[in-house]
């Protein structure tokens, strides 16, 4: 039966009886006390005053329900005593929650009330009396390790526990503080993938490059450790949040830890680096991408969500929780999200693009929405999102020449810009375009797209008119998305697009002394390699497409390929006489002819694909490349668990060197954000 105020608070008044068996199958936040008995590694790491949320899945005996549950931090109840006789204003209560699945119908108690939401259903496998309990929003402010403690009491009065432990990691005062962080993150952009660009940009002479890439400039370097809570190689999704959460996550997951529930938006939540300096000093946040605003790094940045896939729910709340993250500037593709989709139905494909669908939206529970003091959502793939973002005063541009027209006008305070329905085209082909080629970009709908360094320009300029201080985040999306694709010749070019942008940030540190600023990457793909150069030119290499590895000089015959930058910082073309070449040691199998694609290879994102892009790597040059086999199965090359390099400059960049995890960059960024550098 529902579990009333009155249970809850007369529970603990209760005697307590010998604990049986353990049987809390799960207790967050994760912690190896709890997996393996260990206090070390110490796996759950805050902020003072960063807030998380405690919950456990608790499995009684068969025949037996929870009745009743309270945590414990350093033995000092966090969600009670909570007052007898009900206790309906008292704001403990309001963000506990017990969910118990009975049989086939799920019983959800929250708030003292029995509801008949879908999101309390449990995962597959588990007992029919199992309970996930909860407690939303808890913060801890003093420095140190710290135990936490569930005890979770059954119907017949037995008691079932279980302990894990955390740190709060402590802030030194009295420094200089960063008033900005600007993040530039290339999507499993490792090592090789900078080298390349570097030797593409700028060249060599007798074994000394010409020029360095603008990251390669940043006086301190580090490596990081990437590696996601459930695997050594992580997706983009924690590899993002681990840098601005401070906390490992699943592969798949953003802003959350793990659960037991099937609903995707009401895992238990840890407070971003963006929402936790926005509540302590009123920051801003942006984010600018060239991928879909909706896609895991941007979303890593400010939605708290177990599915990354979610894009009807995952930009809802980019606007939703805009007064908890400071959200001001938001750039990037993604428009079939926020584009109003009246039947709810994406096949046939609505001809406005959207793919706005109740099946990917949230309504978030009430111990959520209490705990967290944020909207609770709607089920409404009709909504009309851009014209929400500009009655909440946000500028809305569509394409670059309004982009730069609304700059014309003044700074705006707010910024939307959504260049593309899904993925913006990658810079090798926007470049194609403005130099009298648009026939990629025309096939895509969308000819008229700005640059990264052109979107970053603008969100810095947005951002510095909050004399507070901003964390902007620039992603180069498509690094990723073309190395998986093994398309090393769009790769490479928006590597040099991605260096552009770093050029802007660093000009802008330059003249303000109190901005860091840091270029890393989530992971690496691809296991991308240089490994050598075409033994051919160009026409020999387009009349004999079938060499394949036979075409790869090594060593000394490799020698120093040279390519030509235009005027317009780009490269003149990439088909070069006696080209760099590049193998990949985590790719699939490929069809490889060394001469660039004429169509990007297709994106299942597309609403409305081109009919020219051809369907995956394993057909593409089917009829005139050598077949080159890889290590994993499917069409994809995949991520790799290698290390991945960080530069940093400007306030602070020095404590950015080493080998370090990603969740480290989080407390350091914490520190200089906070408290400051001496």
């Amino acid at each position: 039966m529902p579990v009333s105020r009155l249970v809850l608070g007369m529970a603990l008044g209760l005697l307590v009886f010998p604990v049986q068996a353990a049987t809390v199958s799960r207790l967050t936040p994760p912690s190896e006390l709890f997996a393996s008995g260990s206090p070390g590694p110490v796996i759950s790491r805050f902020l003072p005053g960063q807030r998380f949320d405690l919950q456990a899945t608790v499995q009684p005996d068969a025949g037996e329900s929870v009745a009743s549950f309270q945590f414990f931090v350093d033995g000092a109840w966090v969600n009670g005593p909570l007052p007898l006789g009900g206790g309906a204003n008292d704001s403990r209560l309001a963000r506990n929650s017990l969910v118990v699945e009975t049989g086939t119908a799920e019983t959800c108690i929250r708030d003292g009330k029995t509801t008949g939401a879908a999101g309390c259903v449990l995962a597959a496998g588990l007992p029919s009396n199992t309970a996930v309990v909860s407690f939303r929003g808890y913060s801890h402010y003093e420095a140190g390790p710290h135990q936490f403690k569930l005890v979770a009491r059954t119907n017949s009065g037995r008691t079932i526990s279980a302990a894990g432990n955390f740190e709060v990691v402590g802030i030194d005062g009295g420094g200089r503080t960063a008033k900005n962080i600007i993040i530039l993150l290339g999507d499993g952009m490792g090592a090789a993938h900078r080298t390349a660009a570097r030797i593409m940009a700028k060249g060599y002479a007798q074994g000394k490059a010409r020029g360095m890439l603008a990251m390669d400039t940043f006086p301190f370097s580090g490596q990081v450790m990437t590696a996601s809570l459930n695997s050594i190689v992580t997706d983009s999704a924690p590899g993002m949040a681990n840098y601005v959460s401070g906390n490992k996550a699943n592969n798949n997951e953003e802003g959350v830890w793990p659960d037991d529930t099937l609903a995707a938006f009401d895992n238990p939540r840890i407070e971003y680096l963006a929402e936790y300096l926005h509540m302590l000093q009123g920051k801003s946040l942006g984010i600018v991408t060239t991928s879909d605003v909706f896609d895991a790094t941007p979303a890593a940045n400010a939605v708290h969500t177990a599915q990354r896939g979610n894009g009807t729910g995952i930009v809802d709340q980019f606007l939703d929780e805009r007064n908890k993250t400071g959200l001001t500037v938001l750039m990037g593709g993604g428009r079939k999200w926020f584009l109003p989709n009246a039947t709810g139905s994406t096949s046939p494909q609505p001809s406005n693009g959207s793919q706005r669908a109740t099946r990917n939206d949230y309504v978030l529970p009430a111990d959520i929405v209490n705990g967290w003091g944020v909207v609770a959502g709607k089920m409404d793939p009709e909504r009309d999102l851009i014209a929400d973002f500009i009655a909440a005063g946000f500028a809305y541009t569509p394409d670059n020449t309004a982009l730069n027209a609304a700059f014309a006008r003044g700074t705006p305070d707010k910024l939307l810009g959504l260049f593309a329905y899904s993925n913006m085209n990658v810079s090798y082909d926007k470049i194609a375009g403005r130099r009298g080629n648009p026939e990629v970009v025309n096939a895509f709908g969308f000819p008229d797209q700005p640059l990264l360094e052109e979107m970053t320009d603008k969100a810095i300029k947005v951002l510095a008119r909050n004399p507070k201080g901003f964390v902007l985040t620039i992603e180069g999306a498509s690094i990723d998305k073309q190395a998986h694709l093994m398309d090393t010749d769009r790769w490479i070019h928006d590597v040099i697009e991605f260096d552009r942008a770093v050029a802007v940030a660093q000009q802008f540190a330059a003249t303000n002394a109190d901005t860091l600023v840091i270029v890393t990457a989530d992971h690496e793909c691809a296991g991308a390699a240089v490994i050598g150069a075409s033994t051919l030119s160009s026409a020999q290499l387009a009349a004999d497409k079938l060499r394949g590895k036979n075409a790869v000089g090594v060593y000394e015959a490799a020698r120093f390929p040279r390519y030509a930058m235009a005027a317009d910082g780009y490269p003149a073309t990439t088909n070069v006489d006696y080209k760099m070449l590049i193998g990949y040691g985590a790719n699939a199998d490929r069809y490889e002819n060394w001469l660039p694609s004429r169509f990007p290879t297709r994106d299942s994102q597309q609403p409305f694909p081109p009919a020219q892009s051809p369907a995956n790597p394993g057909v593409r040059n089917k009829d005139e490349g050598a077949l080159i086999t890889g290590q994993v199965a499917g069409d994809s090359a995949v991520h790799t668990g290698t290390d991945i390099p960080l530069s940093a400059y400007g306030l602070g960049a020095s404590q950015f060197s080493g080998t370090f995890d990603n969740t480290d960059v989080f407390f350091k960024l914490g520190q200089l954000a906070v408290g400051g550098v001496k």
